[in-house]
């Protein structure tokens, strides 16, 4: 089927550079806005009936823009100044990025997820368990949000901040639209307060968000596209995809229903197709001339780990070494000897030299009397 005319049930953007533009222009359709849904500013005066104090949470929860502009709102309206250290948990990215028209945007105390409560709600559990929480919402609050809060036993206070009011649609002729994009819950409940007998007839719908999806299935009509998808995060994307002719109808319309849970005990009874027992043998017998060939290859390990053998080798040498230190004794026997011998040889010339000289003098005394004496004789 193709599409000519698409109507978005979304105020029209201001800025030129909206994706539903760049649609428009590029498959050459209309696009038509028009909000089924007016939000309601509830002022301070009620808000202070329900006695809350927004100063002693420390952590918000925003599931929409909506949420984010009405809670700063009425934070001005009371004159409260929000502290920095406050947590901000946003269901996705570009909520969390809207929070930059308010404060400044710090990863430390801003976290979000991809439009799912339930992943938003992980998040808080793996660190943020014991803080305490603020959900702004409507005066109508979402069950689902509450259902899984509470589940999770998370503490927190519902802060009914703005109000939802239903637009009068009864001008619009939905004929002439070939698609319908929804993307609150709300937004059908508006359609069929204004139109209770609609029909769909040929008209295709887009629902983005779970519960919008769940309230188009509900209500007995059709859904033909459903966004966030892994590879759709956004409904411009899924449209996108869509009139690109890169998606069917069958996908989208199964996201709702989960048809993974019925087709699961199909999976068991496939293992019971091997029942002849002639393959089992063989393979028992493959098995059984498997084991003795590990238990052969398990002897080996056990050689390498028998490596002692250098062990008691290296006990061995050291003592010996250490026994053959009495080498140092004979040098200290042989220095003690010299010392001796030289004694000896000075002692015996001296010894020598003494009595020759005594020998001389006796000599030469001798002969002059000898002399003196035959002198005399002569005479």
């Amino acid at each position: 089927m193709k599409i000519k005319k698409i109507l978005i049930s979304q105020p029209k953007p201001e800025l030129e550079r909206s994706p539903y533009f760049d649609l428009a222009r590029n498959y050459k359709i209309e696009v038509d806005f028009r909000p089924f849904i007016q939000v309601e500013g509830i002022p301070a005066k009620e808000f202070r009936k329900n006695r809350i104090d927004i100063l002693s949470y420390n952590a918000v929860i925003m599931t929409s823009k909506n949420a984010v502009d009405h809670f700063f709102r009425v934070c001005n309206e009371m004159r409260i100044i929000v502290p920095e250290t406050m947590k901000y948990f946003c269901i996705s990215e570009a909520t969390a990025y809207y929070l930059q028209k308010y404060i400044q945007f710090r990863k430390r105390k801003i976290f979000f997820s991809n439009f799912s409560f339930a992943d938003l709600v992980e998040i808080i559990k793996k660190k943020h368990k014991d803080e305490k929480f603020l959900l702004p919402c409507t005066d109508a609050t979402n069950e689902e949000y509450t259902e899984i809060l509470d589940r999770e036993g998370l503490k927190y206070v519902k802060a009914p901040l703005y109000r939802a009011a239903y637009s009068n649609l009864t001008d619009i002729n939905f004929n002439d639209y070939d698609m319908l994009v929804l993307f609150s819950a709300a937004g059908i409940t508006s359609l069929l307060s204004n139109f209770p007998d609609f029909k769909q007839n040929n008209t295709m719908i887009a629902a983005f968000g779970e519960l919008t999806a769940k309230a188009v299935l509900q209500a007995g009509l059709k859904l033909h596209i459903h966004a966030p998808q892994p590879q759709a995060p956004s409904m411009a994307m899924a449209l996108d995809q869509y009139l690109k002719g890169e998606v069917t109808n069958a996908p989208w319309q199964q996201v709702p229903f989960d048809p993974n849970a019925p087709s699961k005990p199909k999976f068991p009874p496939a293992k019971k197709t091997p029942k002849p027992k002639e393959p089992k043998v063989v393979a028992e017998a493959t098995k059984k001339a498997e084991k003795p060939v590990k238990e052969v290859a398990k002897p080996a390990p056990k050689k390498v780990a028998t490596k002692p053998a250098p062990k008691p080798v290296v006990k061995a040498k050291p003592v010996k070494k250490a026994k053959a230190k009495p080498a140092p004794k004979p040098v200290k026997k042989a220095k003690a000897k010299p010392a001796p011998k030289k004694q000896v040889s000075k002692a015996k010339p001296k010894a020598k030299s003494k009595p020759a000289a005594k020998a001389k003098k006796k000599f030469s005394s001798a002969k002059p009397k000898k002399v003196a004496k035959g002198k005399k004789k002569k005479r």
